[in-house]
């Protein structure tokens, strides 16, 4: 998420720092968090540069740890993206998720109490090949690592026909793409241009969340948003395809009427279907 955060701006990610409390340390679940970040830092092109270890008896429960951490990196002042580069015409393309992404999990238990669902359950919408591997529960599936961009995103970046990024994390597909444009923009995603993916339908359906809360808490199967000029979609497509990105079409930056929303979800309906 970190990572994901700072390529937005148009920036490389430099290092990262964790730090790790807990009641008393148990070595081997340490060992695998610290492994996890390391791989995120591989994955990012980022240095791990150390972190803080921190045990504090009486204020973990047994078993329990914390985790934070925050990352650094660096872009030239003149390929800064602050939000005054998107235009009206400008294509919007969105690039898969792996799943949540470690957002609306509150929501997510109030969907698993409310069902009386346990997280070692076997996931019902996960299918493996007979024999392949172990069919996934569904706490697999909602733990899935949250996709990092940033490599695919700086190849777009090199292209030069980028002109915006937006992370898509808390407050979903409403929130987060104005923060990438200016008040005088509005966004016009039509939702029929990607499959709800099946995590989020059934979470929907157990939980009975309205199509339109679904967009405004979750990333609904779309974890980057890219804003790219109208003569640039091919070569930015075949930067990200080559990255590994699976992406999609998605929609236009148009005029904003005074007043007007700053997001317009098109077809919205078919994710109530």
């Amino acid at each position: 998420m970190c990572v994901n955060d700072l390529v937005v701006q148009g920036a490389e990610p430099l290092f990262f720092l964790d730090y790790y409390a807990t009641g008393k340390l148990s070595v081997e679940t340490a060992r695998a968090v610290v492994s996890g970040i390391a791989q995120g830092c591989r994955e990012a092109g980022c240095a791990l540069v150390g972190g803080e270890t921190a045990e504090m008896p009486g204020m973990y429960a047994d078993g329990d740890y914390d985790l934070a951490g925050f990352a650094v990196g660096a872009v030239e002042r003149s390929n800064l993206l602050d939000g005054t580069q998107p235009r009206a015409g400008d294509v919007l393309l969105g690039l898969a998720s792996s799943g949540v992404h470690s957002n609306g999990l509150s929501l997510v238990r109030r969907v698993f109490d409310g069902a009386g669902l346990a997280y070692d359950a076997p996931c019902p919408f996960e299918t493996v090949a007979l024999g392949e591997k172990p069919a996934p529960t569904l706490g697999d599936v909602i733990l899935e690592p949250t996709r990092i961009y940033v490599k695919a995103c700086l190849a777009a970046l090199a292209t030069g026909g980028v002109t915006g990024f937006a992370h898509i994390t808390g407050g979903g597909l409403v929130e987060n793409p104005p923060r990438t444009f200016d008040v005088s923009l509005a966004a016009r995603i039509d939702v029929s241009g990607w499959a709800l993916p099946s995590l989020f339908r059934w979470l929907a359906e157990t939980g009975g969340i309205e199509a339109a809360e679904l967009a405004r808490t979750f990333n609904c199967g779309i974890g980057m948003l890219v804003i790219v000029r109208s003569n640039a979609v091919n070569d930015v497509t075949e930067a990200l395809t080559q990255a590994g990105e699976t992406v999609h079409r998605l929609g236009l930056l148009e005029p904003r009427t005074d007043g007007g929303p700053a997001i317009f979800l098109d077809n919205l309906a078919r994710w109530s279907a």
